[in-house]
């Protein structure tokens, strides 16, 4: 699941989408589409976006969901805290201090 999570990371375009994501979960892939043409100047088709949304859902990164005709897009966090937490060790407490 890592290499899927650091490949999925890699790309600046699926980051990019990744942060549109954050600013605002739920998105379609229209509106993604059009953040990334309209505030990133991104001239990527549908389908370009598409391919790069798969790529984060596979890594677990993004979830998708339907209501009706339209398919919503969610940012799912838990697979970069689970990194984190395998790397970040919790700071060392401070040496205790001897009293003569």
């Amino acid at each position: 699941m890592a290499d899927d999570l650091f490949k999925a990371l890699a790309d600046p375009t699926r980051r990019t989408i990744l942060d549109e994501l954050t600013a605002k979960s739920g998105q379609t892939l229209f509106e993604i589409c059009s953040r990334l043409s309209m505030k990133h100047h991104l001239g990527i088709s549908r389908q370009g976006v598409s391919q790069h949304l798969a790529v984060l859902e596979a890594a677990g990164l993004v979830e998708t969901r339907r209501e009706g005709r339209y398919k919503f897009h969610d940012l799912n966090t838990a697979p970069l805290r689970q990194i984190a937490e395998r790397w970040l060790a919790p700071a060392p407490s401070p040496p205790e201090e001897s009293t003569p």
